[in-house]
């Protein structure tokens, strides 16, 4: 028994230890998507990440989490099929002052 000291609410049932892990790989993936380069890409990590956590906050009953998580997977959703649409652009005078602030 020396995992009752490490975890006091030992034996968990399998749709606990499904949503920790659930949270767990949303939280990951919400941190891995910041790196990513391609918005397409980031956009749809940002929807599994903000979904998987939005089920989490949920399952726990956490309001304002929920919301949180409801919005960034909405305005990822948008996003992403503005993307796929054609309606998302940057033209090129946004992209030089992006890369060149100081001109």
């Amino acid at each position: 028994m020396p995992f009752y000291n490490l975890f006091p609410t030992l034996p968990w049932s399998w749709l606990e230890v499904t949503l920790n892990v659930a949270a767990a790989l949303g939280a990951i993936l919400l941190s891995y998507g910041i790196f990513l380069e391609s918005e397409r890409k980031q956009d749809a990590v940002f929807i599994v990440g903000s979904s998987l956590l939005l089920v989490y906050s949920l399952w726990i009953g956490n309001k304002i989490f929920s919301i949180a998580m409801a919005g960034v997977a909405l305005c990822s959703l948008v996003e992403l099929m503005e993307i796929m649409m054609g309606r998302h652009i940057h033209s090129f005078e946004l992209v030089e002052k992006y890369k060149n602030p100081k001109k």
